[in-house]
């Protein structure tokens, strides 16, 4: 297993949530951290909650969904070891009921925004550096058909850049289902205990992953040199049924 100690590690998304806490571990590993996010306020207390022996942590802001300012971003930053994308919007429900601004919003968000950030990262990547980005599971196409779809183009770009970069570069997923983080912050609250609930019962370990499940889980597919190409489920087994 490989060491993150002064390694470059950016995280888009890297703000709050699962993003923060692999932040967190590889700050505690003595990487250099490069976070990007949307919400100014979060950045600054997240670089702040951060700063470790002094050093500071490069917060940069950037909405990753305008390819414009994506593209600025890469421009300006140093190089590489590791990048890890948080990206993606989700949705509910079938395609029947969904409108297609939404689907078309959230297949954005979640393949095209990621290709770009795929494309960006490899001219800016080390040798023997990594790419990691975050799909999902837990749910079928009848029930979440844009994210479905997203999951499922995220783990073919996956594949695709881990045969167009290697050797010089790794390229995984990491594939939570759903998960209480703050990612749920403005959906009501009923709302949130009633899916939490459903996912309780649903997988087959009888409860939720811990954020530091989910987190350690990126560090992982960073530091171990010879898995590439993979999308790894850290969902409790709930696609068994």
């Amino acid at each position: 297993m490989g060491s993150l100690k002064d390694k470059t590690v950016l995280i888009i998304g890297g703000s709050s949530g699962i993003g923060l806490r692999v932040a967190e571990l590889a700050r505690a590993e003595q990487a250099h951290l490069i976070i990007v996010g949307r919400d100014e306020q979060r950045l600054s207390e997240a670089s702040h909650e951060l700063a470790w022996s002094g050093q500071r942590v490069d917060a940069r802001r950037c909405d990753a969904h305008d390819h414009d300012q994506l593209a600025a971003l890469f421009a300006d930053l140093p190089p590489l070891d590791h990048v890890v994308s948080m990206v993606g919007d989700v949705m509910g429900g079938g395609f029947l009921n969904a409108e297609m601004a939404v689907i078309r919003h959230v297949m954005e968000s979640k393949f095209f925004t990621n290709v770009r950030i795929g494309q960006l990262a490899a001219h800016k990547l080390k040798e023997g550096g990594s790419l990691t980005f975050t799909s999902g599971t837990g749910g079928r196409a009848q029930h979440a058909c844009a994210s479905y779809v997203g999951n499922l183009g995220i783990n073919a770009l996956v594949e695709g850049l881990a045969a167009e970069l290697a050797p010089r570069v790794r390229v995984n997923a990491v594939s939570p289902t759903w998960t209480l983080t703050p990612f749920w912050r403005n959906v009501p609250a009923e709302q949130v205990a009633a899916t939490k609930a459903h996912f309780e019962t649903s997988i087959p370990l009888g409860r939720l992953a811990s954020v530091d499940e989910l987190a350690a889980t990126y560090l992982f597919l960073m530091k171990n040199g010879f898995i590439t190409g993979q999308h790894v489920a850290v969902d409790g087994g709930i696609m068994l049924g």
